[in-house]
């Protein structure tokens, strides 16, 4: 009965007949309860019978049967199933004790290599043990196609890598394929960056990098988007490729500010803030900030006094308020160790309704010590400044300073003790800022920033030295 040939088998009435007496031939019916005691399974579900086999060529069934070594199961199927190239109807894939069964709704291309990538999840009923990338392979021509293309995806702004990026190939090499056509190929970034296509047909690609979405196309410009500026030439032996991955907008926020109640109009109309001194010491490496729990509106500017102990008006300050009109920040270039008082005036700030503080206010404090910073003294050894480096360092996940580098070393006399990162930033156009990339029109490239991987410590009252490589 099992000599019977594939092309007989794979007739339409005998399909259905033919999976079952399969089964029954690799599972047998007498037990489906998996067996207990022994060792632990430690060992992924391994591919025994494939119908057609792995790697077949000239297939012409819409029909498929994988037969494990042990019960298995398909967990997050929708997330992990990779079919290429991409189909417009994903299959009907089932399974059953130790049977994957593979229906395709579309009609299959002539002379085309298809993969089936279950990325994570195909695993045993016992231990859940994953066969992770398990991938099975057809052709319906005489040949497997056997292009390859490696490469490594960097988020251009942080030099960090992000996994939920995807990459897609598009065989139509208009720009406009990235806006309104389903890529003929993609697959997955992992958690170090790198992607990799195999059994790809031979030719030329536009190759893009988008978030993992269901439309697969570039269709929102405040996400994640990178591009290459030439088409990819695909080969047995096609060159591995960096692209760098860009915000070309960023969302905007919208900030919801509480109106006051009539309750709290009627208990409280004084106008409260917050400064940023710690234990009466200001911060020698930033401003005096003063944030209110409403927008404000400054009426006397020059009312706004910074002023010694003997309430002598100091020069050189500056008083800026934010964008969002809630913070006010008195800058100078702060002595160490010396006292401060700040006058704000009633009435010099109010709210939308009027409401100003209760009364004036006097602020007293004390700049911090010399040796409450650090020094650190810092050394590139391989820094090439011909690409405008910028040195930034970075706290919970935000640029805090950065400093653009002439030589291959760089000392800051004055920082604040703790843990930071560090990236450089190749700063292209010389404007001490990270700049986006853009696509329509110019198809200009993001600059590109790198993470250096070790984070530094910075002691105080301490020539901290350290050595940046990457």
């Amino acid at each position: 009965m099992f000599a019977l040939s594939i092309k007989k088998m794979f007739k339409p009435i005998g399909t259905v007949v033919f999976f079952v007496l399969i089964s029954i031939y690799i599972t047998g019916c007498a037990n489906i309860i998996p067996p207990g005691g022994g060792p632990r399974d430690s060992l992924p579900p391994k591919l025994v019978v494939a119908l057609p086999k792995d790697s077949a060529t000239n297939v012409h069934t819409k029909n498929f049967l994988l037969s494990f070594d042990e019960y298995v199961t398909l967990q997050g199927l929708q997330e992990n199933l990779i079919v290429s190239p991409t189909v417009k109807n994903t299959p009907i894939i089932d399974y059953k004790l130790k049977n994957v069964t593979i229906k395709f709704k579309d009609s299959l291309e002539e002379n085309t290599t298809y993969t089936l990538d279950f990325g994570k999840a195909l695993v045993d009923v016992n231990e859940s043990n994953m066969a992770r990338g398990f991938r099975y392979i057809f052709s319906t021509g005489s040949t497997i196609d056997n292009g390859n293309y490696n490469g490594h995806i960097v988020v251009a702004a942080t030099g960090k890598v992000d996994s939920t990026l995807i990459v897609v190939l598009h065989n139509n090499l208009n720009d406009t394929s990235i806006y309104k056509n389903t890529p003929r190929y993609y697959t997955r970034v992992n958690g170090k960056g790198d992607f990799s296509f195999r059994n790809l047909a031979p030719g030329k690609y536009a190759a893009y990098v988008i978030p993992s979405n269901f439309s697969r196309k570039y269709d929102d410009s405040t996400n994640y988007f990178g591009f290459l500026n030439a088409p990819v030439l695909v080969s047995e032996k096609t060159k591995s490729d960096t692209m760098y991955a860009f915000e070309e907008f960023k969302k905007l926020e919208k900030k919801i500010y509480a109106g006051a109640s009539s309750k709290d109009t009627k208990e409280d109309k004084r106008l409260k803030y917050n400064a940023s001194f710690n234990n009466g010491e200001q911060d020698l490496l930033g401003p005096l900030e003063l944030t209110f729990a409403k927008k404000i509106t400054i009426k006397d500017t020059a009312s706004i006094k910074l002023v010694d102990t003997n309430f002598i008006r100091k020069e050189g300050y500056t008083l800026t308020l934010d964008s969002a009109t809630t913070t006010l920040s008195i800058g100078y270039n702060w002595p160490a160790a010396e006292p401060f008082k700040l006058l704000v005036p009633k009435g010099a700030v109010t709210d939308s309704l009027g409401n100003t503080t209760a009364k004036s206010d006097t602020l007293s404090f004390y700049t911090k010590k010399e040796v409450d910073y650090g020094l650190i003294k810092f050394k590139f050894p391989n820094i090439d400044t011909s690409l405008h480096p910028v040195l930034q360092i970075i706290e919970r996940n935000e640029v805090i300073n950065s400093y653009a580098l002439t030589s291959n070393q760089f000392v800051i006399k004055r920082y604040k003790p703790g843990s930071y990162e560090l990236s450089i930033l190749f700063d292209t156009n010389k404007n001490g800022i990270w700049d986006t990339g853009s696509f329509k029109g110019n198809k200009r490239q993001p600059e590109i920033v790198i993470e250096i991987p070790k984070p530094i410590s910075v002691r105080n009252n301490w020539d901290n030295e350290i050595t940046v490589t990457w």
